[in-house]
Formats: C-alpha cells, sequence, structure tokens
C-alpha cells in the first residue's frame, strides 16, 4: 500500500520538474517512479554513509538521496532525485516532505496499528471509535487484553521488533511503542483465556527479552476488555500495575491489576490524607520509632497468619520472647498485634508508610 501512496504524489509532482524522482526500499529496488519503466528495478542500495548521517541528505551514484522513513536503526524508504546538484537537493527535500506527509495521513487514517494506538492514549473521541472501527473493518466486542512490558535499567530498540516477530498477526494484535522505556501488546484471546493464560504469557515475553537482549523487564497486566472502547482503561490498569507493584511488590516482575489488592486503594489517596492516617494511628509515638528489628519481627509475624508459635519458630526464637516483642510493640503503639482489627490497622499503615516513602524519592 506503501508504495501507491509514493507513486500517487510522484505523479503530483512529475509535472513540477522534468528530474526523476523516485522511492527505494532498503534492498535498492525502486517501489514508485516518475518514469513508470524503473518501479521493480534495483539501483543498488541507499549509501552506507547514510546511517551515520541521520536525516541529511546524502549524494551517491550521481543521485541525491534522503531517507524517508525509519524503524529502530533501519531504514524502510528513501527518496531519490537525479543529480547531485543544489536543486537536486531541493527537489529530494520537497519530495520528502510531500511523501512522509502523505504515508503519515494514511497510516494514520487507514493503520488498524495508528487506530489503537489512538485508543490507548485518548486520542480518539469514544463516539468516533465506531466510526473509525467499521470503517478499517475492525471486530469491537472481541475479547482484548493489554500489557504493558517496561524496560528497566536500559531500554533497547530492538525490543519492539523481537515483540513483533513474536505476535506477527498485525491484523489482531497489535505492539505499539509508546515511550523510550514502555511498549504496549493488545491481543486478541479466546472468551476462554483466563488470567493463567495471560500470566504464561507475559512470561514468554520476559523470557524472550532476557535471554535474547540481555534486558530486564517488568510486566504489567490490565483487566480483559470486551470492548474497544475498553482499552484505554486497560492500557492505564497495566501502567498502574506496575507503578503499584513497584511501591508494594518490588520482587515481582509481572503483575496483574487484578491481584493488587488494597496496595490498589492506598496508591490513589492522596499523601495528605495518607499523613493524617498515619498520624491518627501512631498517637502515642511515630511509626520511625520502630526499629528494623521490630519491623522484621511484625513482618514475619504478618507473613505467618498471626501465628504466634509459628513466627516463634520462622525467627528462632523462644515462643515468649516472641510474645515480649509483641507487648513493646503494643506500648509503644497502642497496637495489640495479636488482635485481628489492630493488626489490620497496622497492616494497612505500614503500606500506607511505604506508600508515602515512595512518593518522597521522586523528588
Amino acid at each position: 500500500m506503501s508504495s501507491r501512496i509514493f507513486q500517487s504524489v510522484i505523479v503530483q509532482m512529475k509535472e513540477a520538474t522534468k528530474r526523476l524522482i523516485g522511492v527505494i526500499d532498503s534492498d535498492g529496488t525502486v517501489v514508485a517512479s516518475s518514469e513508470l519503466a524503473l518501479v521493480g528495478s534495483n539501483i543498488g542500495v541507499f549509501p552506507a554513509a547514510a546511517e551515520e548521517t541521520g536525516d541529511k541528505v546524502v549524494k551517491n551514484f550521481g543521485r541525491t538521496f534522503k531517507m524517508l522513513g525509519s524503524v529502530g536503526t533501519q531504514f524502510d524508504y528513501a527518496v531519490f532525485v537525479d543529480g547531485e546538484d543544489d536543486f537536486a537537493k531541493t527537489i529530494c527535500v520537497m519530495a520528502y516532505i510531500a511523501i512522509s506527509e502523505a504515508k503519515i495521513y494514511y497510516e494514520e487514517n487507514h493503520d488498524k496499528c495508528a487506530f489503537v494506538k489512538n485508543i490507548i492514549s485518548d486520542n480518539i473521541l469514544p463516539g468516533d471509535i465506531y466510526v473509525r472501527a467499521k470503517e478499517l473493518h475492525f471486530v469491537t466486542d472481541i475479547p482484548r487484553v493489554v500489557l504493558v512490558v517496561r524496560q528497566i535499567g536500559r531500554a533497547e530498540v530492538a525490543a519492539i521488533e523481537l515483540l513483533q516477530n513474536l505476535f506477527p498477526d498485525k491484523q489482531h494484535d497489535f505492539v505499539i511503542s509508546v515511550s523510550e522505556t514502555d511498549i504496549a501488546l493488545i491481543k486478541e484471546v479466546t472468551s476462554a483465556a483466563d488470567s493463567k493464560y495471560v500470566l504464561k504469557l507475559a512470561a514468554t515475553i520476559e523470557h524472550k527479552l532476557g535471554e535474547e537482549l540481555g534486558l530486564k523487564t517488568v510486566i504489567g497486566i490490565g483487566t480483559p476488555a470486551k470492548h474497544l472502547r475498553e482499552l484505554a482503561d486497560r492500557y492505564k490498569e497495566a501502567q498502574v500495575a506496575i507503578d503499584v507493584g513497584k511501591v508494594f511488590d518490588t520482587e515481582k516482575t509481572i503483575i496483574n491489576y487484578e491481584n493488587l489488592g488494597i496496595g490498589r486503594l492506598i496508591y490513589q489517596l492522596p499523601t495528605t490524607l495518607c499523613e493524617m492516617f498515619l498520624s491518627e494511628v501512631f498517637k502515642k509515638n511515630p511509626i520511625e520509632s520502630l526499629d528494623q528489628e521490630t519491623l522484621y519481627t511484625i513482618n514475619k509475624f504478618f507473613e505467618n497468619n498471626l501465628n504466634v508459635s509459628e513466627t516463634s519458630r520462622k525467627l528462632f526464637v523462644h515462643r515468649n520472647t516472641l510474645v515480649y516483642r509483641l507487648e513493646k510493640i503494643k506500648k509503644l503503639t497502642g497496637l495489640d498485634l495479636r488482635e485481628f482489627d489492630h493488626a489490620i490497622v497496622f497492616k494497612v499503615a505500614l503500606m500506607v508508610k511505604k506508600y508515602l516513602n515512595s512518593q518522597e524519592s521522586k523528588f
């Protein structure tokens, strides 16, 4: 389809100049030309020097070239004009601008991937989704899952190409680069697909990126979308899953929004409300008064479901020693962790404190 766009623009420019204008692909094959006889022939690959020149005009082989579109480090097409003089350069730049704009316009209006990207980015009105979906013959009510793959430490441009190869069906699965570090995957699933299937999918992605590119990633999973109009919300859920997991489940690399629990609620609270809650819970002494050993004991007590015997065994201490520590915590905070209601309040307070600490580290 791109060649038809290129040819349409070149035909219109042909009337303005007698110079030969054309477009070659990455192999040097002419895909569009003001001289139709050249289409399909090979004039040689784009000059190697272009890799270092970026968007600059390159002169070689008696022609002037300009790279048209690129994905990562590889270019898709290049515009060329006969001649190496200034006039050839001017014509080449003008052709480049006209063809680029035509290509972008076409992709925005006829490309399903661009359509999906506009949905998850909230760049399209809800009412327009139905109209565009009909124009693109896009089925709206098929179940889809949204995963956000965030690269940690370093970003690799080859990651998106790897995922596109992993999910090659571009009519039903969409791999979208949304930022330098984030890649969104919108995948069609059957109505029978459950959370286990999606987790296995995420594990496959994590393994492939780690094995082939040496990348560390965190993957957020949104709840299943039953309709196209739900994709934007599901995309946000996947982002929230990563952000909340970064605060409350630092060891997890795959986080499902459905499993965030109370952490999801805390993450959405204003920091002022969180600070007020902590001051009300810890009236006697602030939570900062608890040393690391005491906090470790508390966390172990929670991990073992408030079971004194099991916790003391895991801590390698006598049962009476643990009871003494719990009494000490009660005197400091006014909360008896052996009582279920007190334990819930304390658990939430620890999570709120963790959330506040993460917010402070951002500044």
